[in-house]
């Protein structure tokens, strides 16, 4: 790929220094930022960070300025709304700039969990039986919920508001927690019949042609034996945790062939159904019964080097900059009408 001006559009607290110095870059809030700049100047490109809270116009001031190939999106919010990142995708899309990742139908469906829930399971992809308690409304759970039950953000993700007390066992605590949501994170709140299994993520990089990763694992055997094993915001931000209790990621043991095809299967047919686009990360639970369940589907998912995403895809044979380079050239040959 010949060199491009590429505009690395990232939430203006995050933009990283271009020395660290002596940084812990396993710690600095700006892994992410810092791993993708990096590693796309090493590759030769023109980078530029852009800093974005809630103002547009640095967006197209910059894009009028200096002209880039594409921008590369690492927002995940937009004036404090995850939601809203769709909204900065689209207006790239007015300017008429490529850009990385997912495309702005796609971010609809996907960030909406209940709404990607109602598509997939049309589409006969099980997913967990689910009721969605919307702000201001009172809590009436419906018969065909049973528990143990758990409680999430509606829209929010990166485990936002998830800790053991979201999974619930009576409708006091049920009441509880989704008052909890609604006061804390200030969205509605999804209530899903809680799965035991084991925790799997399945990568997919693609437009219309996919590659699916191998099926990655989140192992949390070292818990406590009264702990549920469910990736809460603890578990899966902070490092102190992760090692005191040796939570780890890695490929998927002893899964039988029959099941590891069946889930890239499911990942595939998800990330279609549901009109991604540039790459994602698709989440299930697989119950004792080896019956698979779709938790829900990340678009833009984390890409630090180390992270799932990327160690899935080294175990593939894509090293860390060939990812990078995969989705820029993704996001070059992405066309608003390719799922019209």
């Amino acid at each position: 790929m010949k060199p491009l001006r590429v505009l690395a559009l990232m939430h203006e607290d995050l933009v990283p220094p271009d020395d660290p110095g002596g940084a812990d870059l396993l710690a600095v809030p700006w892994k992410t930022e810092f791993d993708v700049v990096k590693t796309l100047r090493t590759l030769g490109h023109e980078v530029r960070p852009l800093g974005v809270r809630s103002d547009l116009r640095v967006v197209r001031e910059a894009i009028e300025e200096w002209q880039p190939h594409i921008a590369f999106n690492l927002l995940e919010e937009f004036d404090g709304v995850a939601t809203y990142d769709q909204n900065v995708v689209a207006y790239l899309e007015l300017l008429r700039v490529p850009y990385t990742g997912c495309n702005p139908r796609g971010l609809m469906l996907s960030r909406d969990k209940a709404l990607s829930k109602k598509v997939l399971t049309y589409h006969r992809i099980p997913c967990p039986d689910f009721a969605v308690f919307p702000l201001g409304r009172a809590v009436r759970r419906p018969r065909r919920l049973s528990f143990p039950l758990i409680v999430k953000s509606l829209t929010e993700d990166a485990s936002l508001g998830i800790s053991q007390a979201s999974v619930v066992e009576n409708d006091d605590k049920l009441r509880e927690r989704v008052a909890f949501i609604h006061g804390n994170l200030g969205t509605s709140a999804i209530v899903e019949r809680y799965i035991e299994g084991r925790e799997l993520y399945v990568g997919v990089v693609g437009n219309r042609r996919l590659k699916v990763f191998p099926v990655w694992e989140l192992r949390m055997d070292g818990l406590p034996d009264e702990a549920r094993p469910i990736a809460t915001q603890r578990l899966k931000w902070s490092r102190q945790y992760q090692k005191k209790y040796g939570i780890q990621w890695g490929e998927a043991r002893g899964l039988p062939d029959a099941v590891t095809r069946r889930v890239q299967d499911l990942a595939k047919r998800i990330y279609r159904t549901l009109g991604l686009s540039g790459y994602a990360r698709i989440d299930f639970r697989l119950d004792a019964a080896e019956v698979t369940y779709a938790l829900e589907a990340n678009p833009n998912p984390e890409i630090a080097y180390g992270e799932e995403l990327a160690e899935s895809a080294e175990k593939a044979g894509v090293s860390y900059d060939g990812l990078l380079q995969q989705i820029l050239s993704l996001g070059l040959r992405w066309r608003h009408d390719v799922y019209a």
